[in-house]
């Protein structure tokens, strides 16, 4: 579930790069802050904002739940246009779950789908089964705004009460 946030440039200073993984052990974090890199300081469940900047977020096999949370900190045309995601494929969670349940549980993710573009990441032979479903993901602004408008809505903080195989490690469980 480890995910990194990084503004997109030539050149990314290692402090601009903010990582975060609730399994990262002590000497884990001291070495990543030692090569200069911002780790998170609490556990967001990938509600992170990008304040702006077009960023790139590396969220490769992480829960659905963390997309869905991080679309919804950004749900807005202006601020999904200028985000790029390096993680599992969203056609494929919309091929292997049953519509319903992704309406009801990832509503952010179902509500996307229409306005993304997704390109499935080569595989290599040799680990077919890593990373088999790695998609880079965008938003391209004009796909957004013909988006109904009543899609930009809603924009209530996803709870998962319902939901029965949530894949992320909540605040405070870590």
């Amino acid at each position: 579930s480890f995910w990194l946030s990084l503004p997109l440039s030539p050149q990314v200073p290692p402090a601009r790069c903010a990582l975060f993984d609730p399994a990262f052990s002590a000497r884990e974090a001291a070495a990543l802050r030692a090569l200069g890199l911002c780790l998170l300081p609490e556990n967001e469940e990938g509600k992170h904002g990008i304040e702006g900047a077009t960023t790139l977020f590396y969220m490769v096999h992480c829960g659905k739940a963390l997309y869905n949370n991080l679309l919804w900190s950004n749900w807005s045309p202006a601020a999904l246009s200028k985000l790029v995601i390096i993680g599992n494929s969203f056609q494929g969670i919309e091929e292997r779950l049953l519509s319903r349940i992704l309406e009801r549980d990832y509503s952010y993710i179902a509500k996307v789908l229409k306005g993304v573009e997704e390109v499935a990441l080569p595989s290599h032979p040799r680990y077919l089964d890593t990373f088999n479903d790695t998609s880079v993901h965008w938003f391209p602004l004009d796909k957004l705004q013909a988006l109904s408008p009543e899609v930009w809505d809603f924009v209530e903080e996803p709870m998962y009460q319902d939901c029965e195989d949530l894949e992320i490690i909540r605040k405070g469980e870590e």
